[in-house]
């Protein structure tokens, strides 16, 4: 699993500071990331290759059929087409979902000045621009799938904030 640092990003759905379950009642809470990144980016290639490294590592020979079957399913894939998504200002971004167990530990949140942020600081927010260091990783087994994860997200600046 290889870290990869995006730089410039919006954020959308922010669960940073407070982890939340999943699913009610699930006992598995967990923190929360989507980063939307333009399609132009070279980090749309960064991320690809590591989805592929991760699956050949964890799937073998069958890492290009599985690929293959789960992209387009949120549920199995952390990477997808903003211009397939009905939310504003996804159009033109690539969208990387990722999430944090609470159990790992929160993730560090970071101004500008790299001080750290709390919940009461009101940054980040879903809309702005923020860098991340995330990883991909491969799931097998009831859950198989490419799942994204995040360590830690730094604001950057100010965007136009998404509705919630």
């Amino acid at each position: 699993m290889a870290d990869i640092k995006l730089v410039g990003v919006r954020l959308s759905f922010p669960q940073l500071f407070v982890p939340k379950e999943f699913k009610a009642g699930d006992g598995k809470p967990r923190y929360s990331a989507t980063f939307l990144i333009p399609k132009n980016s070279p980090m749309i290639a960064q991320i690809e290759k590591a989805i592929e490294d991760a699956a050949a590592e964890s799937y073998g020979d069958k890492a290009k059929k599985l690929l293959a079957s789960m992209r387009g399913s949120s549920n199995k894939y952390c990477f997808s087409d903003g211009d397939n998504s009905d939310r504003d200002g996804y159009e033109g971004h690539m969208v990387l979902t990722c999430h944090r167990r609470a159990a790992d530990g929160a993730p560090k949140i970071f101004d500008k000045n790299k001080d750290l942020l709390d919940v009461n600081s009101g940054k980040p927010y879903g809309g702005c621009y923020v860098n991340a260091l995330v990883s991909v990783y491969a799931q097998k087994g009831e859950n198989t799938g490419i799942r994204g994860s995040f360590s830690g997200v730094q604001f950057a600046k100010d965007g136009d904030a998404f509705a919630t």
